[in-house]
């Protein structure tokens, strides 16, 4: 050791820690040898605690004040040493700065899907995510459980764990509620609270506390917010079969359209005919009556898994029923259609699934 080193051991006299990060939960103040003078003055700010360890033992825990390191000051520390004989050299000890304060704004989630039975869906699958704040309550047990001789421990070393914690408890919280899906949104704060008091023995055995939880959503599966949209759409249509009866007078409407239209281009073609090749009757020429217009065959297209397929014409569309290729929940469309809509909406293929064939003889 260097003559400025031992000076420096025996004249620095002013121990204290001002953080300039926002996620040390720990620090070690470094010493030459780890020599602390005899009778120096240690700064412990608000936010703070300072754990004195000597020789591996932990000897004391300081709130935030102004101490002289003494034997007066420090009963602990005479027990350890033979300081009741006046000893007064530097003593090789170690002073870890705990930061008390709340670490904020500190993420968690659910990696994986929760399963849980929903009364009104049934079994299904939640997913959530939200923020907590967590600090230390108790240094000593913090220092002597998770960070041992760590000379600077962050936030994040011990992050993961803690998402862990929570993530268990909240499956558990959830899935024992009974807590309806569609209702979660209003229960958030009262779920929060509860797995904050879950989680909160796990954390006191780690020396810390979590003050808050926040669960900022919980989502459905695709799936089902598809079919809640859909139920959706239908309470804004009114009562179901006002819906299917307005649904099918607009197909009507489009269907007489697309017929009288084509009726129109008959008569013209006929009516030029005639005039082509005037016929003779009692009271002159006769015009022949127009033929009937050919029937309006629509087809359809199919939605599926992101993909469309078609187009099917009705009778392909019924074979797809019989086979179970197409649901009443199918996604369908044809020209002329305001949109895509499931089979049992449209009026034309909702007879496919009501319609069904007498038992086989001798069934």
């Amino acid at each position: 050791m260097s003559i400025f080193d031992f000076l420096s051991g025996q004249f620095i006299d002013v121990i204290h820690w001002t953080d300039n990060t926002r996620d040390t939960m720990v620090w070690r103040f470094e010493r030459h040898g780890h020599e602390i003078k005899y009778g120096a003055k240690l700064t412990v700010r608000e936010g703070q605690a300072a754990v004195f360890v000597h020789e591996g033992q932990l000897a004391d825990v300081f709130t935030p004040g102004l101490y002289m390191l003494e034997t007066n000051n420090m009963p602990v520390m005479t027990s350890l040493q033979h300081w009741d004989h006046g000893f007064k050299s530097p003593f090789k000890s170690e002073i870890y700065f705990v930061n008390t304060t709340r670490f904020s704004n500190l993420k968690w989630g659910t990696k994986n899907p929760i399963m849980l039975r929903d009364p009104e869906f049934g079994p299904t699958r939640l997913r959530a995510f939200g923020t907590y704040t967590v600090r230390v309550a108790d240094p000593a047990l913090f220092l002597r459980e998770i960070v041992g001789t760590d000379g600077e421990f962050t936030m994040d070393e011990i992050s993961y764990q803690i998402r862990n914690v929570i993530v268990q408890e909240f499956s558990r919280a959830l899935a024992a509620s009974g807590i309806p899906a569609l209702d979660m949104a209003a229960n958030t704060a009262d779920l929060g609270k509860l797995v904050a008091g879950a989680i909160d023995p796990t954390l006191k055995n780690y020396g810390l506390s979590l003050p808050e939880l926040y669960i900022e959503n919980i989502s459905l599966p695709p799936a089902v917010e598809k079919a809640l949209d859909a139920r959706t759409s239908r309470g804004i249509a009114g009562n179901l079969d006002d819906h299917l009866k307005y649904k099918a007078a607009e197909a009507m409407a489009t269907e007489n359209a697309a017929a009288g239209q084509a009726m129109g281009m008959g008569m013209g073609a006929a009516l030029g005919m005639q005039m082509a090749n005037p016929q003779t009757g009692p009271w002159g020429p006769v015009t022949p009556p127009p033929a009937p217009p050919p029937p309006v065959e629509h087809v359809w297209h199919i939605a599926e898994g992101g993909q469309v397929s078609g187009p099917y014409s009705k009778a392909a569309m019924g074979r797809k029923v019989t086979d179970g290729t197409l649901t009443r929940a199918s996604m369908v469309w044809t020209q002329g259609q305001d949109g895509w809509m499931t089979a049992e909406d449209v009026t034309e293929l909702a007879q496919l699934f009501t319609v069904m064939p007498p038992p086989p003889p001798g069934a």
